[in-house]
């Protein structure tokens, strides 16, 4: 396993376990709810970076996409 997928997974992991804590979700549960999120599809491609950006980084993405119902771009 090449240290980015390293990473994905790492952040992945802390993701679905917050999602199983914050929101009572079960695993299985928690790993579709991510695994078929626009922020998944970002944290898995390499081009993007996103895997770098710390897992609490990632983890507001998502609740960000999860309160939007999609990923936005916020104006800078």
């Amino acid at each position: 396993m090449s240290k980015p997928e390293m990473l994905m997974e790492y952040i992945t992991q802390d993701i679905v376990s917050w999602l199983m804590e914050e929101k009572g979700l079960t695993m299985e549960e928690a790993l579709r709810k991510f695994y078929t999120s626009q922020t998944f599809d970002r944290l898995t491609n390499p081009e993007t970076g996103l895997y770098l950006d710390a897992p609490a980084s990632v983890w507001a993405l998502f609740m960000d996409e999860e309160s939007h119902g999609a990923l936005v771009q916020n104006e800078i």
